[in-house]
């Protein structure tokens, strides 16, 4: 297939070069021109994934309009908060036969919109490409060292979600099929929120039993959230729900679960994100995830401790003691 991957950083550029190993022609976009020079030049990125050799056949470009002319599969895999932006420079060359898969994993914070509600309102309907989702527990550098990966392709439509799983099925990566779109976006967009939280028991020292119910109580969250929106629990307890969440908040890889590692052990955000090379996605999903269930009335009680530590200088400790303070209850995502 002719794929164009929208977006250089580590998850973009992981994608390309799994793309053309398994011999699809590949362009990957990046407004940064010197990214775009050592990618064609040395085939390397010099500033994600350094180190790890890129095929010859990726072709890169800061030309968004060369990127996506006449492919037949886009991958976006920018930062949830630029999608809108790009989608309205890239909707004049969209054509209804193409595939966009997303993988990026966010919600706008004004709008509350998952990715999919984006493209649906961005792109006319004449010209909007068929939209799959791609979701879960999956880190760039693992995937491009060849560990056994699988993940979940989700759209309403099934001969695009196959085609999307036959073309990137390859080698250690293993790809499989739904048709809950809502529940795998929201899986993969929330899963960051709790992985912060999740940084923060660590960051204060906690251990095993902290995390274990951090995550339990995280997944039973994310559900609530997404069966609200029509989403279905198999999604929940399969690899874009439950599989992503624990990679996120246990891996050491993760960007969102080592923000809150360092907030817990008393940094700044500022200070930590101004240090940091790439988006921690659960930072400004966390304002979208709490603005939306505040507007469903959905409770999130970790999902509004992130969000007072991030945003209203709630200290780490009067978190975890409030969120241990809470009312006793029947275990339930209800």
């Amino acid at each position: 297939m002719r794929i164009a991957v929208i977006g250089a950083g580590n998850w973009g550029t992981a994608l390309a070069i799994h793309a053309a190993r398994a011999q699809h022609e590949v362009a990957i976009w990046s407004r940064n021109r010197s990214v775009v020079e050592s990618l064609n030049e040395n085939h390397f990125n010099s500033s994600y994934l350094t180190g790890i050799e890129i095929p010859e056949t990726v072709i890169a470009t800061s030309e968004l309009d060369l990127a996506i002319n006449d492919v037949e599969l886009i991958i976006l895999a920018s930062p949830s908060q630029a999608v809108r932006g790009l989608l309205v420079q890239m909707a004049p060359k969209m054509k209804s036969q193409m595939i966009l898969a997303s993988a990026t994993k966010g919600i706008e914070i004004e709008s509350g919109k998952r990715i999919s509600e984006i493209v649906d309102e961005v792109i006319e309907a004449a010209a909007r490409p068929r939209f799959v989702c791609l979701s879960g527990p999956s880190f760039a550098k693992e995937v491009v060292q060849k560990h056994p990966t699988a993940v979940v392709a989700a759209g309403n439509d099934a001969e695009s979600r196959e085609l999307v799983q036959s073309a990137l099925s390859f080698e250690n990566l293993r790809i499989y099929t739904n048709d809950d779109l809502v529940g795998t976006e929201l899986g993969g967009s929330v899963k960051n929120v709790i992985a912060i939280a999740a940084g923060m028991v660590s960051g204060l020292g906690f251990g095993s039993n902290s995390i274990a119910a951090l995550i339990t109580r995280g997944l039973a969250e994310i559900s609530r959230l997404a069966l609200s929106q029509g989403a279905k629990v198999e999604t929940m307890m399969g690899l874009a729900g439950l599989g992503d969440l624990v990679l996120t908040c246990t891996g050491s890889l993760s960007r969102n679960r080592f923000v809150g590692e360092e907030l817990g052990k008393g940094r700044s955000l500022d200070d930590i994100t101004s240090g940091m090379h790439e988006v921690a996605e659960g930072v400004k999903t966390t304002l979208a995830v709490k603005r939306l269930a505040d507007k469903l009335e959905v409770e999130m009680p970790i999902t509004n401790e992130v969000h007072a530590v991030l945003y209203e200088r709630k200290l780490v400790k009067d978190a975890v003691s409030r969120l241990m303070a809470r009312p006793l209850r029947t275990e339930s995502i209800q």
